[in-house]
């Protein structure tokens, strides 16, 4: 089975790997192909018998509204008949509109009712027309009952009246057959009109019967008529008794037609209507479920052929998946096994594959000359490793070297603040001893004065008292200035000596170093304007501060201003925004070069190499403001029109507290400057 797996991965091999995986889509596409077809088949069936359900549910619905619309027409038919009025009149008239418009516009376009719309038209034409002839009955009816009935008994209330009223006095012989028959007239009248409305038997019958006892009453009245208006009346009375029996037996023969109109054209019409729909509604669900069966069945066969299909295809697409991953996942593992060997640095373990011609073997061959390299890179690592260490240690010698270029430039500046000390110091100092010397001559010429045989005179003791006042206050003053000066120098030589961070004052800070520097400014025509506000606090280094100053006061004095030219430096100080203050250091000496400009902050870097610079002032100002102190720094200069220095700086130092002049081995600087 190894074998037989080994030589079918050996013939894939020979294929390219995009063949490969071209294959297996293309069996996907192939599957893909068959279901389509089998599936549009199938649906071409499921189509027809789904379309054969709709119709048959939309053909249920218009017969649901057919019988639905003829039964209300029949009901608002038996209302009109009880109760005629206009609106129902009206409603009858609109629905009979709707029930003809459905069965012309819905019913005869409906395929499956086509054949039976016009058994239907002809039973709901008589039935519509069954009501045309009702309602001409009912016409007739109502004439009828108006004229026939209506009216006779209109006349035979009014000669009630006129019979009453030709009898004198109550107590005539005709007054009780006059009141009972009174009565019957009455009964006869409600018994009439309920017949009429509800077609009550009972009614019709009361009705007959009190008619009866009308026209028995009359001749006994007549007999005992007492006038000749009474009997004229009375007689009058019979003929309109027996107009209105007359009357009413017409009314109840039409009512009776009228009911069997009602029952056999528009009931029956009705109920014919209602069957035919019926009959159509079986045929529509029988058909329904014959369509229903088929859809079952079709998707039944197509769900069956679709799984057998797919069970086959899956079988051959998963077969040859697993060849196609075996004829590449087998090779890819001696290529990682090989990778991890080189990796491990085992590189005389040669890599297997080369020989194939697919995607893979191009692998193993570029992983054979990654071995390559890597036994080639391997011997230059160690050539490298030597000169490496060659290369470290120069570089341990150069930082040596630099470190005491550092530390000769901090001597150097401590050697000028020293001289500088010493003669501002050198004048009240001076100044005090020569007043002290006077002073102590004076005071043995007073004590000789004092003690001699001549006595003291007050004008020589007022004198006295006037040197000795004028040689205190000179000494209290010289003392004074003395002291302030050493002060000074003493706080500029604790924050040069100490990296003490504390809070300070911008203005006093710089004050203290311009101090520090009047020795230089003496011996050189340079102008120092100084424009550093009141109140400017920074938490930071002072030390730090007054060493950027004074290396760039030194800078400019050495390069901007040499040879003795004249000039003026500019230091000026302002806030900008709530968190920084910018620091700006202008002179209007002779500038520099774009070449110089780019180098200027560079370690070692001088233009006056000759004469004994060391090129690292501005290399440590540089890094003194963009590590010690967080800052930035930028030159702005020109040839022949000065050195503009901005330097930006948080009010509350970013940096640590080692300062980039101590170790020496720094990273050099990215400047930025603007080469105007």
């Amino acid at each position: 089975m190894g074998r037989l797996r080994a030589r079918l991965v050996g013939l894939l091999r020979a294929v390219p790997i995009r063949w490969r995986i071209l294959s297996i889509a293309a069996l996907n596409s192939a599957v893909v192909i068959v279901l389509v077809a089998m599936i549009w088949n199938g649906s071409q069936v499921l189509g027809s018998a789904w379309d054969d359900v709709r119709q048959v549910r939309e053909s249920d619905r218009i017969l649901a509204l057919l019988e639905s619309e003829t039964g209300r027409l029949q009901n608002l038919i038996h209302r009109y008949i009880n109760q005629p009025s206009p609106d129902l009149f009206a409603e009858i008239l609109l629905l009979r509109e709707a029930v003809l418009g459905t069965l012309t516009n819905r019913a005869a376009k409906d395929p499956m009712l086509s054949g039976s719309v016009e058994e239907l038209e002809r039973t709901t034409d008589r039935f519509l027309n069954g009501f045309g002839e009702l309602r001409s009955v009912q016409a007739t009816i109502a004439r009828t009952y108006e004229d026939q009935v209506q009216g006779p008994a209109r006349d035979m209330a009014g000669l009630y009246s006129v019979i009453e009223g030709a009898t004198g006095h109550r107590d005539a012989l005709i007054w009780p057959s006059l009141g009972k028959s009174r009565e019957a007239f009455t009964a006869m009248l409600v018994a009439a009109n309920s017949y009429y409305l509800s077609l009550s038997p009972g009614a019709a019958d009361d009705a007959r019967r009190n008619t009866e006892t009308i026209e028995k009453t009359i001749p006994v009245m007549i007999d005992l008529a007492d006038n000749d208006l009474q009997r004229m009346a009375l007689q009058r009375l019979a003929a309109r008794t027996m107009a209105l029996r007359e009357g009413f037996a017409k009314l109840s023969e039409q009512l009776t037609s009228r009911t069997e109109l009602l029952r056999n054209t528009i009931d029956a019409s009705q109920a014919e209507a209602i069957g035919a729909i019926d009959d159509l509604s079986t045929k529509m669900r029988q058909r329904e479920q014959k369509a229903q069966e088929t859809f079952d069945r079709t998707l039944a066969d197509i769900s069956r052929r679709v799984l057998s299909i797919a069970m086959i295809f899956l079988g051959i697409i998963l077969a040859a998946g697993v060849l196609i991953a075996l004829s590449i996942r087998l090779p890819l593992q001696q290529i990682m096994a090989a990778m991890r060997a080189i990796t491990l640095g085992d590189l005389g373990r040669e890599v297997q594959g080369t020989r194939a011609r697919d995607e893979v073997g191009a692998m193993a061959r570029a992983v054979e000359v990654f071995r390559e390299n890597a036994i080639a890179k391997r011997e230059t690592e160690d050539e490298l490793r030597a000169s490496k260490e060659k290369a470290e240690s120069a570089l341990l010698e150069l930082n040596t070297a630099q470190q005491n270029l550092i530390d000769a430039e901090r001597l150097a500046a401590l050697g000028g603040l020293v001289a500088g000390v010493a003669h501002e110091v050198n004048n009240p100092i001076g100044i005090s001893l020569t007043v002290a010397s006077s002073f102590a001559r004076r005071s043995e010429i007073f004590e000789a004065q004092l003690k001699g045989d001549g006595g003291l005179r007050r004008s020589q003791l007022e004198e006295f008292v006037q040197s000795s006042r004028d040689a205190s206050q000179q000494l209290v003053a010289n003392l004074t200035r003395a002291g302030e000066l050493i002060q000074s120098f003493k706080q500029v030589a604790v924050d040069r000596s100490h990296a003490e961070r504390r809070q300070f004052s911008l203005s006093e800070a710089t004050d203290q170093i311009i101090a520090s520097l009047r020795p230089v400014l003496k011996r050189s025509p340079i102008t120092l304007q100084v424009d550093v506000p009141e109140g400017l606090l920074l938490d930071g280094y002072p030390g730090s501060y007054g060493q950027i100053l004074t290396n760039l006061f030194l800078n400019a004095a050495n390069h901007a201003f040499a040879d003795g030219r004249a000039g003026t430096i500019t230091i000026s100080a302002r806030p900008r925004g709530a968190d920084d203050i910018e620091i700006i250091f202008t002179d209007d000496g002779a500038g520099m070069t774009p070449d110089v400009q780019r180098q200027a902050f560079d370690p070692f870097f001088t233009t006056r190499r000759n004469e004994g610079g060391t090129g690292l002032g501005l290399h440590i100002v540089y890094n003194l403001v963009t590590q010690q102190l967080g800052g930035r720094m930028m030159l702005e200069s020109k040839l022949g029109q000065g050195t503009t220095f901005r330097i930006i700086m948080p009010r509350v130092a970013k940096g640590g507290a080692q300062s980039t002049e101590t170790d020496g081995t720094s990273q050099w600087p990215n400047r930025t400057m603007s080469s105007t």
